[in-house]
């Protein structure tokens, strides 16, 4: 990949002709924008909790993890898709924008619509639902920004091995029903056999999972908290590698 500088103003211009695309595009806008607030709705009359309290913050905690699945990873594994098959990322490439500023651009209105559902989560839904706020969140906070370089880099992967728009919902199912079932969006992995849960927290987004429960509620000994960081740190490490090997600029001929 090319290693140039990172321009904001090139990754800001590239991101606005990414948004107009998106707004223009009504079945990608739906999935980004309602499709998170409907399975948040469904996240709740799943979860179980000893109290209504639990419940609630079970129903945020795994709310951001909705969104952060369906707003940043599976939406920029259909808008790289499309850009790559349109040939919009190989005229791109003939620019003076480098490769990180090309994929940085393209992720830029997930991005900003997943950390503004996020916030929004946050405050309107613990009011709503009467949860506490965050009890650290900053943590939170560092979780979910974790999260957006790793599902961005594991969108631009998953979408090295997806041919078209069409099939990109049956090459991001495997994830997100990995880290729906593994992770901790509908229960803590403490709820496992030890033994699974072992297996399920090296999954990629169970470190991030785990930091957003942590910052929520607290509790969390320090030790799983540097682990999940790691876990988290590795996995962006390897899939930034990945990108750089194998990510596709243009269709296959």
């Amino acid at each position: 990949m090319n290693t140039m500088t990172l321009n904001p103003g090139r990754i800001a211009a590239l991101g606005r002709s990414e948004l107009t695309l998106l707004l223009r595009n009504r079945a990608a806008l739906s999935v980004a924008v309602l499709l998170p607030a409907l399975m948040v709705f469904v996240l709740r009359s799943s979860v179980g909790g000893d109290t209504a309290a639990a419940v609630a913050e079970a129903t945020l905690t795994g709310g951001i993890g909705m969104v952060l699945l369906l707003v940043v990873y599976m939406n920029l594994v259909s808008a790289y898709v499309a850009r790559r098959e349109e040939l919009v990322l190989k005229r791109l490439r003939t620019g003076e924008a480098g490769d990180l500023e090309i994929l940085a651009g393209s992720a830029l209105p997930a991005t900003a619509i997943a950390l503004a559902q996020i916030t929004a989560l946050t405050v309107a839904g613990a009011a709503v639902l009467d949860a506490p706020m965050p009890d650290n969140p900053a943590l939170v906070a560092a979780g979910v920004l974790a999260a957006i370089p790793l599902l961005a880099g594991l969108a631009a992967l998953t979408s090295t091995f997806t041919r078209n728009v069409e099939t990109a919902g049956l090459t991001t199912l495997p994830l997100f029903l990995a880290t729906m079932i593994g992770s901790g969006v509908f229960a803590p992995t403490d709820k496992m056999p030890d033994v699974v849960a072992s297996v399920c927290e090296l999954l990629p987004l169970s470190g991030v999972m785990m930091l957003v429960r942590a910052g929520w509620s607290g509790g969390v000994p320090a030790y799983d908290l540097l682990g999940a960081a790691l876990t988290t740190l590795a996995w962006i490490t390897v899939t930034v590698f990945a990108v750089q090997r194998w990510f596709r600029w243009e269709p296959r001929r």
